[in-house]
């Protein structure tokens, strides 16, 4: 098995909607993305399924060396073997995929976010940067397309939040902030134990609204001579604005089910949005 063949099938596996938005690339920027895809797959399985967390961060630590030996040129591993071109045309540089890393050791050691600047954070550092190197494999010309993937990575993950808010409790994470809890009057109990509230309600059309702000400010900072070069991260907000829309039409039921869309829905919605362009 080769590198890249290595790297797509972790993506295909994962079952992922990033997926769907892979498939309508050209070959280089596809294997680039793949492979990135794959490395960020790696590390987050990590925080998410080792239960140990001394074991977890040296797992860790162990892929910030394989990092540091991708840019001296002797990469081991298949994602890394695989990242390897992209970091020569497509800038995948050092410092952003150890930032991802930073990300995932915040889930090895916070369980709960104060407030919205500390979730950002979070955001910011396992999606807003993945964001950032997305756009630069896809291709842009204009800077302000950065700020672009930076707020439609922040976007995807606090969909993410949203849509696992049940599936994370259980695992003893609140990505939620806090404040907003208190806010709308909903204590952790009532999330553990799956009270659907009027009150929960309006605390996740106000975390909904949230991300819907996030993807409305990416898309003012989409200038037109990149939008092109931009429409696989198109085709994700897309699939997620539509996953939110499904979520507040359930009636957020996400406390007690995983709301998804099937993949011909998925593979329907990234071809409209490629033909689109």
């Amino acid at each position: 098995m080769t590198p890249d063949d290595y790297c797509a099938q972790k993506a295909a596996a994962s079952g992922s909607s990033f997926y769907y938005s892979f498939r309508f690339l050209e070959q280089d920027r596809r294997r680039a993305i793949t492979a990135l895809y794959a490395f960020c797959r790696e590390v987050d399985d990590i925080a998410d399924e080792v239960t140990d967390a001394n074991v977890a961060r040296a797992k860790l630590g162990w892929w910030r060396t394989e990092i540091a030996s991708l840019f001296s040129g002797h990469p081991t591993h298949p994602v890394t073997k695989a990242l390897e071109p992209a970091t020569k045309s497509f800038g995948v540089d050092a410092s952003r995929l150890n930032e991802i890393i930073d990300g995932m050791e915040m889930d090895l050691s916070k369980k709960r976010y104060r407030d919205w600047p500390e979730l950002r954070l979070y955001c910011h550092r396992v999606a807003g940067v993945v964001g950032q190197l997305s756009a630069g494999i896809f291709g842009y010309t204009n800077p302000k397309t950065r700020d672009y993937a930076e707020h439609l990575g922040l976007a995807f993950q606090m969909t993410n939040i949203i849509r696992d808010v049940g599936e994370d409790v259980r695992r003893d994470r609140v990505y939620l902030p806090q404040e907003d809890l208190e806010k709308f009057g909903v204590t952790i109990e009532d999330l553990l134990a799956a009270r659907q509230t009027p009150a929960f309600a309006q605390l996740m059309a106000f975390e909904t609204e949230r991300a819907q702000d996030l993807y409305e400010t990416a898309f003012a900072n989409l200038v037109a001579e990149d939008r092109r070069a931009q429409r696989a991260g198109l085709i994700m907000s897309a699939i997620y604005r539509t996953l939110l829309d499904e979520i507040a039409h359930d009636g957020y039921l996400v406390l007690k089910q995983r709301t998804s869309l099937t993949p011909i829905r998925k593979l329907w919605l990234a071809w409209k949005t490629w033909v689109k362009g």
